[in-house]
């Protein structure tokens, strides 16, 4: 088994064992474990009861967190013409039709995010066992097929991240980075809970939202209550 590093050890001293925090708390705890020399993220795991293997039970979208992840993405947009222009108006890293199909055919995959015209997908659509795999792949779920490219983009840029289920249904998804102020976390913390609950599937039965825990890029994880999933005074 991994040893884990002095740092790791001196901050897993910190958590009270069997404890649940209070999302706040959760935060303001990560935030004074010693830190990486990088300004690390702080992550969010979050375990649903629904069966991925059911395309009822899949829980997948995207959200835009209010104050935004810290990280800066790339994005590639597939487009031609007038919407291609207004792509690079607006904003986009890359921009192109078939040349980027054969580009990311020969390996080439430096973006983070990509969105698609309507009328682009036949042709994108050659590249979904490439950019399945990544989590690249355009999707109408998560606003990536799109006329609307400037919106798409903005949401994109301005901190809006997508979430979907893996196989044993639990969703991980960042918050931002660990410089953020506790409030700001604890914001963008509650806007995607508030988001999963209400992406919860109908034929999803018992405990929806059954563990949370939070951690940064280097620290050990911290559970959080699950019954804390709101900001509102009553939740």
């Amino acid at each position: 088994m991994a040893k884990h590093g002095k740092k790791y050890q001196e901050s897993a001293k910190l958590i009270e064992a069997g404890k649940m925090y209070d999302p706040e708390e959760a935060i303001a705890l990560i935030q004074k474990m010693p830190v990486a020399k990088f300004d690390a993220t702080l992550e969010v795991a979050v375990k649903l009861g629904v069966d991925p293997k059911h395309a009822d039970q899949q829980v997948r979208g995207a959200v835009v967190l209010p104050h935004g992840t810290g990280k800066t993405k790339r994005v590639l947009v597939f487009a031609k013409g007038e919407k291609a222009k207004e792509a690079e108006l607006a904003g986009a890293d890359f921009v192109g039709a078939e040349d980027m199909v054969e580009k990311i055919q020969g390996g080439w995959t430096d973006f983070d995010v990509a969105v698609a015209t309507p009328d682009m997908m036949g042709t994108v659509g050659r590249l979904g066992k490439i950019l399945g795999p990544k989590g690249l792949m355009p999707n109408p779920k998560v606003g990536t097929v799109t006329m609307d490219v400037t919106r798409a983009l903005n949401e994109i840029k301005a901190g809006k991240i997508e979430y979907r289920t893996d196989k044993a249904g639990n969703i991980h998804a960042p918050l931002g980075r660990l410089s953020f102020e506790t409030e700001k976390l604890l914001q963008n913390y509650f806007t995607l809970m508030e988001t999963l609950v209400k992406a919860k599937p109908a034929v999803a039965k018992g405990q929806y939202v059954r563990h949370i825990t939070m951690s940064s890029t280097m620290s050990p994880g911290v559970v959080v209550n699950v019954l804390k999933l709101t900001g509102k005074k009553d939740a």
